[in-house]
Formats: structure tokens, sequence, C-alpha cells
């Protein structure tokens, strides 16, 4: 058969050869207009440096072995006579606690998390005073409970109340009184109770009888002991100074109040209400402890009104002390009618009661929502919960180690860089330039998203994260590796550039997705399994093995597309990284055409 003039090795001229090898017009999506796709990840990468200059975090947020500061790992051991009390609902519970107490010393950015089933780890950063914070989390927590003498939103006008020390004489008494007042007040009816502002319009009530309906009268009614500033007790004029200088609207000062007093004596303290102000308060002395709360636990009343409500069950010691508090609560007025759940010196709740409770159970029930009541019932647990904790190690970084450590990390990550940087000029030639692009634009989309993700998730940069972030180098250095070689593939088998960008791009990129699964499968089981600073490393793998097919979708693909018609691309030069003669072939025939011999088909 003859040959035709101008064909190549395959049989096609140039241009059959190119319609063959281009893909189909409706099927090239995205890649027909690398242009927009290449002003489409500019734009994102300009809004999100945009929104990180906004935020004002313009530096990835630094973990505790690069900043500096302390990391507590607490053990957790069961009561004696307790067994099977180390399980995840008691585990997180305690963590909820010491992260209450790390705030209240206002602290920022520390971290409390549960280790493997037993342990619990407390990483706080630097500029806080490290011995107080760890007899803060290290000690077990103390919840009371405490009439209220008097209370007040801060900074508002105080309520009219007695003397703490006259409220406290009349809530305190013998065994013998206390069996009287509940023989007393099963025979008769309460008064009915007034709540004040300061209440959350909740009421404590037998858990085998109707809830009480408070009354919508106004103010508190005084009683007709002496007034805090008739009293001539030292104790009393010195608990109302602490009182009246009392603001409860500053954290270090919500922090410090009630501190180093005992269980046995009144104090002041602070607390939260319904409108979200903050109240102060002047407790009489502790009449139930924590540890009398045999359990509590947060249920929705389906066949009332009620709503979500919080059970309490008391032991046996407990359901005493618990009948004898109400039964004197319930005949004074309003605020003194309420009892406070004191958690570590800050007031959780202050529910009143109409009568006394000496059924062994009550209710806290008023206007709930789910989550306030599971973290009620949380609380009150823990005052019964049969853990203690014990140091099992304290480890200290100074900044000026942690700066060390940063600085050797980032030498890693420049060291590498610059192998792979040399590695792609010296292989790669023109196409490293398209490489190195593709790293900047990968590198500057990891620090501004890490930018962000500190004030937004917590993300700290710890020093595994940043041996996450020098492997991920590697694996969006392989994916372009992967491209180039396709299209160098292409070019061998006879292709010009522009045809051989789109036949090896979709195989380049299946490979791509497949290695790129594959590692982000790794990084999110490591995540997943472990826990501390190694998910650091998960985390930051995971993020930029995302972001490498990001780049390498919206950036590299537009970017050798827009390229491949460049004349020092599209022939071939020595310095392309596509030079036909270093790639084993011939060059390409273009605008000439070869005339061939006759053949003699006879012969043929």
């Amino acid at each position: 058969m003859p040959v035709r003039a101008g064909t190549s090795v395959t049989g096609r001229t140039k241009r059959e050869n190119e319609k063959v090898a281009a893909p189909k017009k409706g099927r090239q999506g995205t890649q027909g207009r690398p242009g927009r796709t290449l002003a489409l990840i500019l734009i994102a990468i300009v809004a999100l440096t945009g929104g990180m200059f906004a935020s004002g975090h313009t530096t990835p947020r630094l973990g505790i072995d690069l900043a500096g500061g302390t990391s507590i790992t607490l053990q957790a051991k069961n009561e004696p006579g307790q067994k099977n009390a180390i399980n995840p609902t008691n585990m997180n519970t305690a963590v909820d606690i010491m992260n209450r107490r790390v705030n209240g010393l206002g602290v920022t950015e520390a971290e409390v998390q549960t280790q493997g089933e037993s342990n619990i780890i407390v990483n706080i950063p630097k500029g806080t005073n490290s011995e107080q914070a760890r007899e803060q989390v290290g000690t077990t927590a103390k919840l009371y409970f405490r009439p209220v003498l008097t209370t007040e939103v801060s900074g508002g006008d105080p309520a009219a109340s007695p003397s703490p020390s006259a409220s406290s004489s009349a809530s305190t008494g013998s065994d013998k009184d206390s069996d009287k007042d509940k023989a007393t007040d099963k025979a008769t009816s309460s008064t009915t109770p007034s709540a004040t502002s300061s209440t959350q319009g909740r009421a404590v009530t037998d858990a085998l009888k109707a809830d009480p309906t408070p009354s919508g009268s106004g103010s508190p009614s005084s009683s007709p002991s002496a007034s805090p500033s008739a009293s001539t007790d030292p104790a009393t004029a010195k608990l109302q100074a602490q009182y009246t200088a009392l603001d409860c609207s500053k954290k270090t000062v919500r922090a410090k109040a009630g501190d180093g007093v005992k269980a046995s004596d009144p104090t002041v303290a602070c607390g939260q209400n319904s409108q979200g102000q903050w109240q102060k308060y002047i407790l009489g002395p502790a009449e139930v402890e924590g540890t009398d709360v045999d359990k509590a636990s947060a249920l929705f009343d389906t066949q009332g009104a009620a709503g979500w409500k919080v059970t309490m069950d008391f032991t046996s010691k407990g359901a005493k002390k618990f009948a004898s508090i109400t039964g004197k609560l319930a005949q004074n007025q309003s605020p003194q009618n309420q009892f406070a759940i004191v958690l570590d010196g800050e007031v959780v709740s202050d529910p009143f009661v109409s009568q006394a409770l000496t059924g062994g159970s009550a209710e806290i029930s008023g206007s709930f929502k789910q989550q306030e009541a599971e973290d009620l019932a949380n609380m009150l647990s823990y005052g019964a919960l049969p853990l203690t904790f014990t140091e099992a190690s304290v480890t200290t970084v100074t900044a000026a180690l942690g700066g060390e450590q940063l600085e050797a990390g980032l030498i890693a990550g420049a060291i590498g860089l610059a192998l792979v940087i040399i590695y792609l000029v010296a292989y790669y030639r023109g196409l490293s330039l398209i490489a190195i692009a593709s790293l900047l634009v990968s590198a500057v989309m990891t620090y501004v998203i890490m930018s962000l993700l500190g004030p937004a998730i917590g993300f700290a940069l710890n020093l595994p994260a940043v041996c996450g972030a020098i492997v991920a180098i590697g694996i969006t250095a392989d994916s372009f590796i992967v491209f180039f070689e396709r299209i160098r593939d292409e070019i061998r088998e006879g292709r010009t550039l522009r045809p051989a960008v789109e036949r090896g791009w979709p195989r380049a990129r299946r490979t791509i997705l497949v290695s790129d699964f594959v590692s982000f499968l790794a990084a999110a089981v490591l995540f997943v399994v472990t826990v501390g600073k190694v998910q650091g490393f998960a985390f930051t793998l995971g993020l930029t093995t995302l972001l490498d097919v990001v780049v390498v979708f919206f950036f590299t693909k537009p970017l050798m597309t827009i390229l491949a018609r460049k004349k020092f691309f599209a022939e071939g030069h020595s310095w392309s990284g596509l030079d036909p003669k270093r790639l084993g072939v011939q060059p390409p025939l273009r605008r000439t055409r070869r005339v061939s011999a006759p053949v003699d088909t006879k012969e043929a």
C-alpha cells in the first residue's frame, strides 16, 4: 500500500495526530479554560490572606513544645471500695471540671484532654503560674450545698438580707433539731416562696411530690435579725466588706472569691444567672457535701410540662442532711429559701425550696435546656465521683528551648525543600519552574490556613506538626513528578506537547488521587487512634495532603496547559525539560512535508 507524503511513523499527519489525542470538547470542563481556573485559586488565596490579616492572627499558634509552658499528666485512681470507676463518663466529667479550673486562672489556649483510659493531659502555655495550675488541676473537686444569705447582680443594689452570722446560726443545729424540723414540716405547709431577679426560676422538690409554683412577687423580705452593717462581729464585718468589694464581672476576681475558706465557714461566691449576668453571693456554711450525692442525671419530663430536669439521689447520710437544710430554708423568704450548689467556689445553680425534702431524692426543674441539665447533672455527679488523680509527670518547656526546637524544625524543612528544588531543577529543568511555583502556592495556603485554624478550632503547631509539614513536601513533589512523567511518556510515543498534556493528565490524575487518598487515610487513622502531640503530626499531614490535591488540580494543571502553548516548551527547547532528543525520540515534523519515492503497487 502506498505511503502518503507528510505522514508520521504512526501513519497519521501531525494535525490528525493532535485531533485524535485531544479529548472531546464536551469533556474538557474547567481544563478548557485554564485561565479561569488559575484566577479562581488566586482569588481564594487572596481572600484567605485577607481574612488572616482581618482576624489579627497573622502567625500560627504554637504549641507548648515550641512556645514554652507546662504539661501535666494526671493518672486516675479508684477510691477505696470503688471498682470500675475509671470509665469514659467519669473521665470526661473530670476533664470538664479541670477545664473550668484552668479557665478560672485566666489561662488562654490551654488544653485538657484524656490520654488512654486513665490519664488526663493538661497543657498550659507560658505566662501562667505553673505551681498554682498544678494545685488547681491536681486536687479533687469540692462540691457543696450552701444556704444563700444574700445575693445581687454584680454591680447592682444589694438585696436586703440578715447578717451572715445570724443566718448561719439559723441554718445549723443538732441532729435532734433536724429531726424536729422534719416532723413539724410534714404536718404544716410551708410559706410560698417569692423569686428574686437573682434566681433562675428553678424549684427543688421531692422526687415523689408535685413541683411547687413560685409566686410572682418581686423583692425579698428582710429577716428580723440585725443587718450586716449593724453587726459588731469582726468576722461578719470582714465578710460584708468582701461582698461589697466583690466584682464578679472580672475573671481574676471570680477565681479568687472564697479562696481558703473552710466548708464550715460562711463565704462569698460568684455565679451566672439565666440572663447571662454575674451574681455575687454571701453563702452560709456548707450543709451538704458533694460526696453525699449518690447519683444525678438529666431527664426529660414526658408526662408534665417541666421539660428537662435534674434528679438527685442522696446517700442515707446525705438524705438526712438535705432534709434538715431544706426544712429550714422552706421557712424563709427569698433569697433565703435558696441553696447554692457550689463547685470549686463558683455557684453553678441556686434553686429555691418550699418544703422539707425528706424522700432521699430530689428534682431541680424550671426552664432547663438539655445541655444545661446535662452539665448540672455532670457537676453534681462529680461531687461523688469515686476518682482521685495523682501527678504521673510534669514537664516544663522554656520559651528558649521551644524556640530552639522551632528553629531546628524550620532548618530541617528548609534543607528538605532545597534538596527537592535542586533535584527538580537538575532533572526537569524548565518544568521545575512549574513545580516550584506550585510548592510556593501550597506553602502559602498551608501557612494561612494554619494561622486561621488557631483561633477557629484551637489548632496549635507543635514539633510533630512541623514534621508533618516537612513530610508533606515530598508528597506534594511526588504529585508533580507523576504528572511530568506522564507528559514525557506521551512525547516519547510521538505526540506534541499540547496533546501530550491532555492525554497524560487523566492517567496522572488517577495515580495522584490514589496516592493522596492512601496518605490521607493513614493520617486520619493516626489522628483517631492516637492522642496528644502525635495528633498534630496526623492533622498537618492530612491537611497538606488535601491541599496537594487542590494545588495540583487548580494550579499545576492549568499552568501547565498555558505554558504548553509557549514556544519554549512546545518546541522542546533543550532547557525546557521536554527536549525530544533527551527523551530518546525524534522531534515531530513542523510545517514541512516529507516527499517519499513512489511505490510500485504491482510489485507490492
